[in-house]
């Protein structure tokens, strides 16, 4: 197919793009940042400059390229710094995941494509009750906290008008696997504590596995949501530790529940402490996904120990 993708030079959108290539697919990547171009073209794709939230440039860029199908994997988080208000880190996302989202359906409709697959996300999402691994099918937390009720929203706006127009959204986990992951300097500097217990659950991907479930999304008849995690959803007091060692980092410090609202506030503790994992079922059944990393164990050795070896000394 003619695959217009959106975000095409950023962490999974690169992944993506060498997969769609290698598949024999036509690919035209989207980028922002000045200098990305040569990166997009280097991975066998047909670069375009694009603003996402230009819905006019949006329009031309998608009526020129004439895909047969677009994925929508932008993000404004390179180099983001996140505080205690994710609404004000998220907020040039939101955007992206609210107005460049309808620009991107509405030239899509133009251009008579059906197959659209956009980017959601899975954790920190689901309501707050009952067990620690959540379906689709359950309910999203009715009353996220005030610092990131704004990115909530934004996130379900996606999710309902990329399904309601016959696409897919992906509720991607954790992602990781880049030499930039957010998570790794600040595990190296012990600057991310254990909450409390540590009894909040995550889901994390790799972001080879999230490509290939995106790469097999494209070419699957039908509409939905699908969490694309791993097959091991973990309170916090057992990934973070196994994060900090695979970096080849001291432990992590221990923080009281108190101590953490202080420190990054109320709403971020109250969603780390409470948050419920994802099932994958669905994405394995119904598209017919295995992974290369069934658990972020293999996944984060896998990662980080390279990097780890490569950096000791001789």
């Amino acid at each position: 197919m003619r695959v217009f993708v959106a975000g095409a030079s950023g962490a999974i959108g690169a992944r993506l793009v060498a997969q769609l290539i290698e598949g024999g697919h036509e690919v035209t990547g989207t980028y922002r940042s000045p200098g990305h171009a040569d990166r997009v073209r280097a991975l066998g794709a047909e670069p375009v400059a694009l603003d996402l939230l230009d819905a006019r440039a949006v329009r031309q860029a998608v009526l020129r390229a004439k895909p047969d199908a677009i994925i929508h994997q932008a993000t404004a988080l390179a180099g983001v710094r996140f505080g205690r208000s994710l609404d004000r880190s998220f907020g040039p996302t939101n955007r992206l995941r609210t107005e460049g989202t309808d620009a991107l359906l509405a030239a899509a409709r133009e251009a008579g494509v059906h197959r659209f697959v956009a980017q959601s996300f899975a954790s920190y999402r689901y309501a707050r009750e009952g067990g620690p691994v959540k379906t689709e099918d359950d309910p999203l937390d009715p009353d996220p906290p005030a610092m990131a009720r704004e990115t909530n929203a934004a996130m379900r706006h996606l999710d309902e008008v990329v399904t309601n127009a016959g696409g897919i959204a992906l509720r991607y986990g954790g992602f990781y696997g880049a030499a930039n992951d957010g998570l790794v300097q600040p595990v190296r500097r012990r600057q991310f504590p254990v909450i409390g217990a540590g009894g909040g659950v995550s889901s994390f991907i790799h972001l080879d596995d999230a490509a290939a479930a995106t790469v097999l999304a494209l070419g699957h008849d039908g509409t939905g949501l699908y969490n694309i995690v791993d097959d091991e959803p973990a309170p916090m007091s057992e990934w973070l530790p196994a994060l900090a060692a695979a970096l080849g980092a001291k432990p992590p410090r221990h923080v009281p529940m108190w101590l953490a609202r202080l420190i990054a506030g109320k709403g971020m503790v109250m969603m780390a402490d409470g948050s419920r994992g994802a099932s994958n079922a669905k994405a394995k059944q119904e598209l017919g996904w295995t992974l290369r990393y069934p658990s972020w164990r293999q996944g984060f050795a896998a990662a980080y120990g390279s990097a780890q070896r490569a950096s000791a000394p001789a």
